[in-house]
């Protein structure tokens, strides 16, 4: 992933509407939720809620497809991958990362 995408991806979910929505889908998966759904979910009013996709969409986290009368939005997962890779992408210097609960541990008997 470019630093470009990765800023944009970054700012979209900097937001906690977005953020919550965000991770709605990725929980529940490819399928992902109608537009009515996603506002039910996480109470959050339709003008608000198409203003917050559209950011997400443009960011690229975000795909929607039609069903009938019904838009459906699902986690680019591929996206999302991307982002964690470009966050761990020189993590321990290349080399291979303790477990989080190990270091843990040892930051916690320093």
């Amino acid at each position: 992933m470019e630093m470009k995408s990765a800023v944009a991806a970054l700012a979209a979910l900097a937001q906690e509407t977005r953020l919550a929505i965000f991770r709605l889908l990725v929980e529940v998966g490819p399928q992902g939720l109608c537009v009515g759904d996603i506002g039910a979910r996480l109470r959050v009013a339709p003008a608000t809620l198409s203003f917050h996709l559209a950011q997400l969409a443009n960011a690229g986290l975000v795909d929607a497809r039609q069903q009938s009368r019904f838009i459906f939005y699902s986690a680019n997962f591929e996206a999302m991958n991307g982002i964690v890779g470009f966050l761990t992408e020189n993590c321990c210097g290349g080399k291979p990362c303790p477990p989080a609960k190990a270091r843990r541990r040892k930051s916690t008997i320093s």
